[in-house]
C-alpha cells in the first residue's frame, strides 16, 4: 500500500490481525454521518495483481438536511490488470428529511475482478422510523477498458414510504441492496446464485462478464440474511470483521 492521503473527517484505516491475504481498508467517517452540504470523496487504485477489500466501520447515516442543502458521496475505484477489489460497505441508513447524492464509479481492466455491494435502509424499522420526505439519487457505473459495461440509476424524491409501496417500485420494502460482479467468468455464478435468493430478489447476467442482483427486504436484519450468503457465494469467503462486530 502506498500513496495514502486523507483529510477532513473521512479516514481510511488498515487494521491488522484479520488473517486475510488481501489488504483490507476500513472507511471511517469521524463526523458520524452525512447531512446537507457535506462532501465526501474516495479514490482507490488497485495495481496489477493486487487485491483490496474496502468496507466501513459501521453503517453510514444520512441525516435530515436543511432546505436546499444536499450531501454528496463520490467513490472512484480503478483496478488494473489481474487486480481484484471487493467493495463491501455496510448499510447506508436514510433518515426522514435526508438529501443525498451518491456515486460509485469503477474502472476495470479486461481481466480484473470487482465485487460491489451498496445496501440501503430506509429508516430503522425497529425504532418506528418512517421516511416520508427524502431526496436520494444513487448512481453506479462500471467501465471496462474505456467501455461502459453497466450503468444503474436510483432516484427517490418525496415520500419514500409511499413510493416503495408500489408493486413495481419496492412492494413495501424498507431496505434494499444492489450487487455487481464484474469478472470474466461471472456467468458461472448465475444459476447457483439464483438458488440463494429470496422471492424479493433477482439476478441477471447483464452481459458477458457482468452479473447484477438486487435484493429487497422489510428491514436491514432481513436484508442481511439474504445478502451475506450471496456475497459469500460470489467469492467473499471471509467477510470483513466490522460486519459482525
Amino acid at each position: 500500500m502506498r500513496g495514502l492521503h486523507q483529510k477532513g473527517s473521512l479516514k481510511l484505516l488498515f487494521p491488522r490481525g484479520y488473517g486475510r491475504t488481501d489488504k483490507t481498508g476500513v472507511i471511517l467517517n469521524t463526523a458520524g454521518g452525512v447531512t446537507g452540504g457535506d462532501r465526501f470523496d474516495l479514490d482507490a487504485h488497485v495495481e496489477s495483481g493486487a487485491q483490496l477489500v474496502l468496507t466501513t466501520q459501521a453503517a453510514e447515516r444520512a441525516y435530515r438536511a436543511q432546505p436546499g442543502e444536499i450531501g454528496h458521496i463520490k467513490n472512484h475505484i480503478k483496478i488494473e490488470a489481474g487486480g481484484r477489489c471487493d467493495w463491501l460497505p455496510q448499510e447506508t441508513i436514510l433518515y426522514d428529511g435526508a438529501a443525498l447524492i451518491r456515486r460509485l464509479t469503477v474502472e476495470i481492466a479486461a481481466d480484473a475482478h470487482a465485487l460491489l455491494v451498496e445496501p440501503v435502509i430506509f429508516g430503522r424499522a425497529a425504532m418506528g422510523e418512517r421516511v416520508r420526505n427524502l431526496r436520494f439519487c444513487d448512481r453506479i457505473d462500471v467501465i471496462r477498458d474505456g467501455e461502459t459495461l453497466f450503468s444503474d440509476r436510483t432516484t427517490l424524491n418525496g415520500d419514500a414510504e409511499a413510493i416503495l409501496k408500489g408493486t413495481a417500485t419496492g412492494g413495501g420494502c424498507g431496505a434494499m441492496a444492489s450487487i455487481v460482479l464484474a469478472t470474466p467468468d461471472a456467468d458461472r455464478y448465475l444459476t447457483s446464485a439464483r438458488d440463494l435468493l429470496p422471492e424479493t430478489g433477482g439476478i441477471s447476467l447483464i452481459r458477458d462478464g457482468l452479473l447484477y442482483a438486487r435484493l429487497l427486504a422489510s428491514d436491514g436484519f432481513t436484508l442481511r440474511r439474504s445478502l451475506i450468503p450471496l456475497l459469500r457465494h460470489l467469492g467473499v469467503s471471509d467477510l470483513p470483521r466490522t460486519w459482525i462486530l
